[in-house]
């Protein structure tokens, strides 16, 4: 594995990542856009991706848009959002060719750098706001995508854990927004909320790929993403009231399967030193198919159709997921709280940590051989305001003790019980 060279400049209220390698045939721009999760303003900043993909002021159609991209050589363009801990990210990103490939080409860089400034800074407007054609349209799209979630009953049983575990806290916060906010959210008010984001929001841009000189880079960006205003949101840390047992929670739907769905909490995060012992828990506890869960809980026991689980860095939580008949909820929640205590007991073998450590390395390394997930990677540094580069984590994987894994263990607590399970469940216990 070869060494990182991020380089990192301050430009323009702006944080510039640099990432040179030989590695990628492609040249990967990446916009973060960093605000804390609010529940005023979570629909809109839900929105605003659909919208900005619909044209700029010198595109002003999603065809002119496109054919711009074509003619960067097939140029890609996707924008999203996502939540990590209590902040809201959206992601602008730009993967094109490399013009030193291309024979009497040498301003593919310039004008991609222009056409992702244009697409933030420059949207399609009409009169005092955006297109009112196009938001309605781009709002009924975000109406079925939020619609959706209630149909994959995965992700339903997984977000109505975090509404119940995470009560009062921004971490609640739908990431798709709310489909009752959207009548309220007109052509003017959400371009009103999108310059504002230009001034709130903390900047990110990663540049990676293959060039001569990542001055050019620096100064191209620095001459095209100006921000002579930023004033950052303080982000609310809003503490937990809980009681000393865990929440239990039984919703009941016309279903088959059920979901039981726990969550932890882990009182650790990305930041803290503990990290690589938690990623190495979570790995044994349910991170692989060789893992606590899917093993006594699916394979010897038969009592779950899946059973894994999954660390969220930023917010310090472990969330378990399993899906299992009505009739089982008692003994899957037993045996799945028995794996928990086997962890926190150090039941588990050096062999069985050895194969874990060695997977989740692997892990590691598949996703910085995308340089996609090389630059998410990268970014969970700036996210937790540290400095810990993807071949530090993985040093310190590979240095996690049998004792590290029991310390980190005993931190984590049980905090929320879901249960999604049918109408006719035999639920009672």
């Amino acid at each position: 594995m070869g060494s990182i060279n991020e380089k990192v400049f301050e430009e323009n209220n702006t944080t510039l990542h640099i990432i040179p390698t030989k590695k990628y045939k492609t040249i990967n721009i990446v916009l973060k856009l960093k605000s804390p999760l609010v529940r005023e303003t979570i629909t809109k900043r839900a929105l605003l991706p659909y919208v900005l993909q619909q044209g700029t002021k010198n595109f002003p159609s999603r065809n002119a848009l496109q054919t711009k991209l074509d003619d960067l050589y097939g140029a890609v363009l996707t924008i999203n959002g996502g939540k990590k801990g209590e902040s809201h990210i959206i992601s602008a990103r730009l993967e094109i060719a490399n013009e030193k490939f291309i024979s009497e080409e040498s301003s593919i860089m310039e004008d991609a750098i222009g056409l992702l400034k244009e697409i933030i800074f420059n949207p399609l407007q009409k009169d005092s706001g955006f297109d009112p054609a196009i938001l309605e349209r781009e709002k009924e799209t975000l109406a079925q995508k939020i619609g959706s979630i209630v149909d994959d009953k995965m992700s339903y049983a997984n977000m109505r854990l975090i509404d119940e575990m995470c009560e009062g806290e921004p971490y609640q916060l739908h990431v798709h927004g709310y489909k009752d906010d959207l009548s309220d959210i007109s052509a003017e008010t959400l371009y009103e909320y999108h310059q504002t984001l230009l001034k709130e929001d903390q900047f990110d841009i990663y540049v990676s790929g293959d060039f001569e000189d990542d001055s050019i880079i620096k100064d191209t960006i620095a001459e095209n993403i100006r921000r002579t205003e930023y004033a950052p949101v303080e982000q609310q840390n809003e503490g937990t009231n809980k009681s000393p047992d865990p929440k239990v929670v039984t919703e009941k739907q016309d279903i088959q399967q059920a979901k039981l769905h726990i969550g932890y909490r882990t009182h650790t995060t990305y930041s803290d030193a503990d990290y690589a012992a938690l990623q190495v828990f979570n790995g044994l506890l349910g991170g692989f198919p060789s893992s606590k869960l899917f093993i006594n809980v699916r394979e010897k026991n038969s009592l779950a159709y899946y059973a894994s689980s999954r660390v969220e860095s930023h917010k310090g939580l472990l969330l378990v997921f399993s899906g299992i008949a009505p009739k089982d909820y008692e003994k899957a929640k037993e045996i799945i709280g028995l794996q928990v205590e086997a962890m926190k007991q150090g039941d588990f073998t050096e062999s069985e940590m050895d194969e874990t450590k060695g997977l989740i390395v692997n892990q590691l390394l598949e996703t910085m051989d995308h340089p996609q997930g090389l630059i998410e990677l990268l970014y969970q540094q700036a996210l937790a305001d540290t400095k810990m580069q993807p071949e530090e984590l993985i040093e310190n994987i590979k240095q996690v003790k049998k004792e590290d894994v029991v310390t980190v263990a005993k931190k984590i607590e049980e905090d929320t019980v879901y249960l999604l399970t049918n109408t006719g469940g035999n639920t009672d216990g």
